[in-house]
């Protein structure tokens, strides 16, 4: 596990990554931690499991995240904000306090209406995001489905995408020979392979994304909302290839508005309103919960 050195340091312009963690031979996760954006300097801290977290994979502790809304104003309404010294920036708290601890094995499904801030929480684990307070840890390779074709360049070949996007999802170029065929064969496009992507169909595009994914070597995989797309013969088999990973004690976090099917693949859910967790257990529960209201 990788753990930070406790110093502070003057508050840069977006969060980072402290320069003194340990050695990665000493240890097997990454940590990523922000102090609120409002404070006047960045404390890094040492950030290790307890006794009792000794299994966990994902430790997301009193994290929060806000978004600063632009709009585009008028020459007038700009002057006279300047004038009155007022900000025509709006901010947005997309997530509040949340604290979440996922151990090896499970599978976690985050439940809530739009806006509610399950993406946002997923993409800050994956670490497209990073936390503007709180403490979050990952331990293991984590691979995230999160939006579809992220990782693809559309004037590259499907096969040539399967390396830029397995290589960006640390797999390396050995792994990906070996498990070429295996990713093929899973997307059932072999056909348009050597074609550029953006003659992709959208189906087309989400299987050849999807294979590569779920064919990578991680110890957590994230999906949000992959599984309502494509036709049903794909989704079982995604799902018939999800259960295949959980079986293999992968860790998982999934997000769906397919409620009851996520609800029977996690045992586990969450339920996030407005930006709070404010339901942690069995996930037909929280599909009730969240169906109450």
């Amino acid at each position: 596990m990788r753990a930070c050195g406790s110093r502070p340091r003057p508050a840069p312009s977006s969060c980072r990554l402290t320069s003194t963690c340990a050695p990665e031979s000493a240890c097997s996760s990454r940590s990523r931690c922000c102090s609120s954006a409002s404070s006047s300097s960045v404390v890094w801290r040492v950030v290790l499991p307890k006794t009792s977290d000794a299994e966990a994979r994902i430790i997301v502790k009193d994290v929060s995240k806000r978004f600063v809304l632009r709009h585009t104003h008028s020459f007038k309404e700009t002057f006279v904000a300047l004038v009155r010294r007022k900000r025509l920036a709006t901010t947005f708290d997309a997530l509040h306090d949340v604290s979440v601890t996922i151990r090896e094995g499970e599978s976690v499904a985050l439940f809530g209406f739009n806006g509610s801030g399950k993406s946002t929480l997923l993409k800050l684990i994956s670490g497209v995001l990073r936390p503007d307070g709180g403490e979050l840890l990952t331990r293991g390779r984590v691979a995230g489905l999160i939006e579809v074709g992220a990782g693809f360049h559309p004037d590259l070949s499907g096969r040539e995408n399967i390396y830029l996007n397995a290589a960006i999802l640390g797999m390396s170029k050995k792994e990906i020979d070996e498990r070429y065929d295996e990713i093929v064969e899973f997307s059932e496009i072999a056909d348009f392979i050597d074609t550029e992507v953006k003659h992709y169909s959208s189906g087309m595009f989400v299987r050849l994304a999807f294979a590569v994914a779920i064919h990578t070597t991680v110890d957590i995989l994230l999906v949000d909302e992959i599984l309502a797309v494509g036709d049903e013969p794909f989704q079982r088999k995604c799902l018939d290839k999800i259960r295949e990973l959980q079986s293999q004690g992968k860790t998982m976090v999934v997000v769906s508005h397919a409620l009851d099917t996520v609800a029977d693949l996690c045992p586990r859910g969450v339920l996030l309103r407005k930006g709070r967790v404010v339901f942690d257990g069995p996930s037909h529960e929280a599909v009730a919960m969240l169906r109450a209201k």
